[in-house]
């Protein structure tokens, strides 16, 4: 019998298919590695944590810079590297110690790790610096681990656990606004929860939380969203909560579709 080494069309094209499908997944989960042209916001290092991110000074703003955040071992889990720790000495709650990013697109990619050490520890990924994907142990439901916050809960039973790194992966278009500026489109997010896919295309409401939550906030109860890119914020809420491997892809999301 005389063997081709030319791959049929089908299933080259299949290979392909495969391949391209195993490079999407590897591109998810706890480990995930930035593309080439994304912005790494935290490498472990206190210089990338000073470099791209400064404080949110919102009207509950308590702390002062430099960022009091601080740069500690990473003793749990696979026990590799650094991470930055969410306790600051001058936070109880938040909206007095979260940090925000220095850039802050409209449309993007992102993905972020976390680890919380101890029982109870909160914190929240901000996107826009208005709406919060929740971090927090012991919680499910509408408030809990990996929820659009108070609008689209996420399943709990997907968390690692305590002493563990977890990772969300996100595509985030914000919101369209008119001539005028009034919102024409709300914003969307596609999350990715440890590798499974928890949320796609969710359309966002409102700002939950009051003044001292997020940007627009106490602007009508949060509901009144202004046409401003407010970057993305982690929550300092008195917690230790650590965050490691961060990174950013600016995106274009023309048509209102985030999901991947």
């Amino acid at each position: 019998m005389i063997r081709s080494n030319v791959l049929s069309p089908i299933c080259a094209a299949l290979v392909f298919a495969f391949a391209a499908s195993t490079s999407a997944f590897a591109q998810v989960g706890v480990g995930a590695e930035a593309p080439e042209s994304a912005d790494v916001l935290f490498d472990g290092t206190r210089a990338s944590l000073d470099a791209n991110w400064e404080y949110w000074e919102g009207p509950c703003f308590a702390s002062s810079m430099p960022i009091k955040w601080n740069v500690v071992p990473n003793h749990f889990d696979d026990g590799e590297g650094t991470a930055m720790s969410s306790k600051e000495p001058y936070s109880s709650t938040y909206g007095q110690a979260d940090i925000v990013t220095k850039k802050k697109p409209r449309d993007f990619r992102l993905h972020v790790e976390f680890l919380i050490p101890r029982s109870r520890g909160n914190s929240g990924v901000y996107l826009d610096n208005r709406y919060e994907i929740q971090v927090v142990e012991g919680e499910d439901g509408l408030h809990g681990m990996a929820s659009v916050i108070n609008e689209q809960e996420a399943p709990y039973e997907l968390f690692n656990g305590l002493q563990k790194w977890n990772a969300y992966d996100i595509q985030y278009r914000g919101a369209r606004f008119d001539e005028n500026g009034e919102r024409s489109e709300k914003a969307m997010v596609t999350l990715y929860f440890n590798g499974e896919k928890v949320h796609e295309n969710v359309p966002i409401n409102k700002v939950w939380g009051g003044p001292c939550s997020a940007l627009d906030g106490g602007n009508e109860g949060g509901e009144r969203i202004t046409d401003a890119p407010g970057g993305v914020k982690l929550q300092a809420e008195g917690h230790d909560v650590r965050y490691r491997n961060i990174w950013m892809q600016e995106m274009s999301f023309d048509d209102p579709d985030t999901d991947f």
